[in-house]
């Protein structure tokens, strides 16, 4: 009997405004730059011939804006979640690595030390991401087993899918590249999860 694989094309939102001052942006509603929609739009041309059951995006505007550029080719509208939302940054929300190195050296540097088990000051930590973001994954893959879809979120929850789904610790987090509209490739067959593509960049025209 041939197991039919599962593949989901997971992908990180464009470049967004404000993108060159570096701020931790977690859960603040920041749009697309025009670099960011270049980006996907490059991408959306290399996923046109795939063709996709569905695609999923986190609720903010740079993950809804990137997946409707991807999603137009193939006449569907992308279905949102909110579980698949950036880390919630609490207090770090919307500051650069230099300003909250000057609030909170100690906190800043414990983050630096242990990025998968910091608690982000009045925000969440990598077991509260995992805990809403990979249960909403798997919902999804087990509604389309078999098929094809398209995952558009964030750097931290999708380092967080593919760590769940490869079967790494939370110290291998930042091992896992996740740059603006880069394209990661998973596919399932018979339980396993294999990783067929990692932080793919399509180039600009």
């Amino acid at each position: 009997m041939v197991l039919s694989a599962t593949t989901v094309c997971l992908v990180r939102h464009g470049s967004v405004v404000g993108a060159e001052t570096r701020r931790f942006i977690g859960h603040l509603d920041v749009p697309l730059s025009p670099l960011g929609i270049a980006q996907v739009d490059a991408l959306s041309r290399r996923l046109s011939g795939v063709a996709f059951d569905a695609i999923y995006c986190s609720d903010l505007e740079r993950t809804r804006h990137s997946a409707e550029i991807l999603a137009a080719p193939h006449d569907l509208t992308p279905v949102r979640d909110p579980a698949l939302r950036e880390f919630a940054m609490g207090e770090w929300d919307g500051l650069t690595a230099e300003q909250i190195r000057a609030r909170d050296a100690r906190a800043f540097d414990a983050w630096m030390a242990d990025v998968g088990r910091f608690q982000f000051p009045g925000g969440e930590s990598l077991p509260d991401l995992v805990a809403r973001a990979v249960p909403a994954f798997e919902a999804l893959v087990a509604r389309h087993a078999g098929g094809t879809v398209a995952v558009v979120a964030h750097g931290g929850s999708n380092r967080a899918i593919l760590c769940h789904a490869l079967g790494l610790g939370p110290e291998r987090l930042l091992a896992l590249g996740q740059d603006y509209a880069a394209l990661s490739v998973l596919e399932r067959t018979g339980g396993r999860w294999s990783l067929r593509l990692l932080n793919h960049c399509e180039p600009l025209p």
